[in-house]
């Protein structure tokens, strides 16, 4: 224990020690969080359409626990496969315009399920640099060989999936929108190539999902290529306000993930009543596009409100709008600050985004309007002044 605290006080003199704040929501002020006594502006939270606190959710899931109790009690191998996760699985299957369906307790559970399922050693999975956490973890446990390829760089890509054209099996796994950049992957010129190489490929919509799509299917159908993707995979803890996760793709994908996803095998199943809330989610994502249309419009405004400032936040249209610092240091004062402020927004440091770019990461949601953005935009802006972020931007 000794050597532990010796290293978190190594962490904490390079700011990079982490802590756990409390929160709280707001139940007639939506888009804001308390912390401590006071309502912030919530900037940093994944509810991207607002769906989180939603009274029909609620109900579904109260209903639900009067019913059919708290917990599922066992895994979905033994007593825990409910018929309402059946019933979910098929519309999810049907709004993914897949042949099937399978729901997972987490996105990491299920990055690392599907993963662990479809690559072992002699196999290869080429992975974007800047993947998600559990896309890394998914490849490490499967023991398959990692082919990690610079981030959006196809040509880099193209070398790889040409070094490696013997292998047995190959899979290209992705982000479709990247969690600490708020940018898109290439995913036209993905298809292409692992159409070329006789890859299969993996789309992680985890930020995409629910925003993208005539009804928020995610990315890949916004841009037609849902066809061309073999494993459509997705959350509901972000746009859907609730919890857990999916995977869709073919009736043999699906059988094979029940034959050998152990996160799926050896977890209790997700109770009932998150079930039941995820299923009210999903109708509310597929029919409510006016939700999308005002997140859309939120993030023009509040990206564009960042760069007139002098900030650099990308150039995407998403609703990640990440505002690059580069110290540590300064990132952990702008977001003390931000609270002084009255808004919520966390530093981003490494090992979670590389060495020298720490951020403020803002995330936005339909619950935001316009005339909030643009005043924390104005706030931001002071902060920047004060701490020469926007100064250093400008000439980065």
């Amino acid at each position: 224990m000794d050597g532990l605290a010796n290293e978190l006080e190594a962490l904490n003199r390079a700011s990079s020690v982490r802590r756990l704040l409390d929160s709280a929501s707001i139940p007639d002020r939506p888009g804001y969080i308390l912390r401590g006594n006071r309502a912030l502006l919530d900037l940093c939270s994944n509810d991207y359409l607002g769906l989180a606190r939603h009274s029909a959710i609620a109900e579904a899931m109260r209903d639900s626990l009067l019913t059919e109790g708290a917990g599922a009690g066992a895994s979905r191998y033994v007593t825990g496969n409910f018929p309402s996760y059946g019933l979910l699985e098929k519309a999810l299957a049907e709004w993914q315009n897949r042949e099937a369906a399978l729901v997972f307790a987490n996105g990491y559970m299920a990055n690392v399920g599907v993963i662990g399922a479809l690559a072992s050693r002699g196999d290869v999975v080429f992975s974007d640099r800047f993947n998600h956490a559990s896309i890394v973890d998914g490849i490490a446990i499967s023991r398959t060989e990692h082919a990690r390829y610079r981030h959006n760089d196809m040509e880099h890509l193209r070398f790889l999936l040409n070094k490696y054209r013997d292998k047995r099996r190959k899979l290209i796994v992705t982000d479709a929108v990247f969690s600490m950049d708020g940018d898109r992957a290439r995913l036209t010129e993905l298809v292409a190539l692992k159409m070329e190489y006789g890859a299969m490929l993996m789309v992680d919509e985890a930020h995409s999902g629910g925003i993208y799509g005539q009804r928020g299917e995610g990315l890949g159908h916004e841009l037609g290529l849902e066809n061309d993707v073999d494993i459509h995979m997705g959350t509901f803890s972000k746009s859907f306000g609730v919890y857990g996760a999916y995977v869709c793709g073919s009736n043999t994908l699906i059988r094979w993930l029940v034959n050998k996803a152990r996160p799926l095998m050896y977890s209790t199943a997700l109770p009932p009543s998150v079930v039941a809330g995820i299923a009210k989610s999903l109708e509310l994502v597929r029919t409510e596009h006016w939700r999308r249309e005002r997140l859309s419009a939120a993030s023009r405004v509040f990206r564009s409100s960042l760069i007139e400032a002098g900030f650099n936040v990308g150039s995407d249209d998403t609703p990640i709008v990440p505002l690059l610092v580069g110290d540590n240091d300064r990132a952990l004062r702008f977001s003390i600050a931000l609270e002084e402020e009255g808004i919520a927004a966390v530093a981003i440091r490494p090992p979670t985004v590389p060495a020298g770019t720490a951020r403020i990461r803002f995330t936005l949601s339909a619950s935001h309007t316009v005339n909030e953005l643009k005043e924390a935009a104005a706030r931001i802006r002071g902060i920047g002044l004060r701490l020469g972020v926007s100064d250093s931007c400008n000439g980065s």
